[in-house]
């Protein structure tokens, strides 16, 4: 990218946010959206690895293209767990089925320039016991909208995982020391769990640095940009280990389905 193609970018970025982003939901409480389709139950036996998958969809507006990379890509249809952000109930609904996972979906709010929801999923193969919407701190600066996480306990046989699928606030409307609060916020949710995932969208690589000081292990941490600006998308782990040096990539093209690149990670229960 040009300096000049980038400065119309960040024009784009500021002139868009500056108009208005939609209407927050503000509870912890909701909306919340959810479903266990028939025959998932957890694994008699704990399972020895899984495999991750992190997905900014862009507003949700390409879920064809989505659901027919998600379904097709080696390194995406094995998934045993999806996290997924910027999308809607619907979107994610349609991503869940095809795979027969069930999910628990939270929206932060509602756009304006869609008209739907916005928000995260966590998608899985198996049973979520309980889950919870995290209103993330600090308001974007220009449009006054809000950031949330969605966090979903997982029963694998014996095991118990915390997971979260995380969207943090842009660099235009929050400060890094901001983006790291809302992380942080997510830590502190975690704190209290054994065996945790942390995956999404950070708008920042640096902020990785707030887990890695709370004793999460950062093997998505190189390789590729995951969008033009750089490699925003991450994985985070506590009891749980990467499989090996060459369990984990970025899906470069993406049929046209986000502006984000979606990553994979294969972990080993612990």
């Amino acid at each position: 990218m040009t300096r000049t193609q980038l400065a119309l970018l960040l024009v784009g970025v500021v002139l868009f946010n500056s108009c208005g982003a939609g209407a927050n939901y503000p509870t912890p409480e909701g909306p919340r959206y959810s479903d266990r389709p028939e025959g998932i139950d957890s694994p008699r036996v704990t399972p020895d690895t899984l495999r991750l998958v992190s997905f900014n969809i862009k507003y949700g507006e390409q879920m064809d293209s989505a659901l027919y990379l998600l379904a097709t890509h080696p390194e995406l249809r094995a998934a045993d767990i999806l996290l997924l952000q910027e999308v809607d109930n619907h979107g994610t609904q349609r991503i869940a089925r095809s795979f027969g996972f069930g999910y628990v979906y939270y929206p932060a709010m509602k756009r304006a320039n869609t008209g739907r929801d916005f928000g995260n999923a966590v998608v899985a193969r198996f049973p979520i016991i309980a889950d919870r919407k995290i209103v993330l701190p600090h308001m974007a600066r220009l449009a006054g909208s809000q950031r949330t996480a969605t966090a979903a306990t997982l029963q694998m046989g014996d095991a118990l995982v915390r997971v979260y699928s995380v969207h943090l606030g842009t660099f235009v409307n929050v400060s890094p020391g901001q983006r790291r609060d809302q992380l942080r916020a997510v830590l502190a949710d975690a704190a209290h769990y054994r065996r945790v995932i942390i995956g999404g969208d950070l708008n920042n690589k640096a902020v990785g640095d707030a887990a890695r000081q709370s004793g999460y292990s950062w093997p998505t941490e190189q390789g590729p940009r995951t969008v033009v600006l750089g490699r925003w998308d991450h994985i985070f782990l506590k009891g749980l280990a990467v499989v090996d040096s060459a369990a984990s990539g970025t899906i470069n093209d993406v049929h046209h389905a986000s502006d984000h690149h979606p990553i994979w990670l294969r972990v080993i229960l612990r």
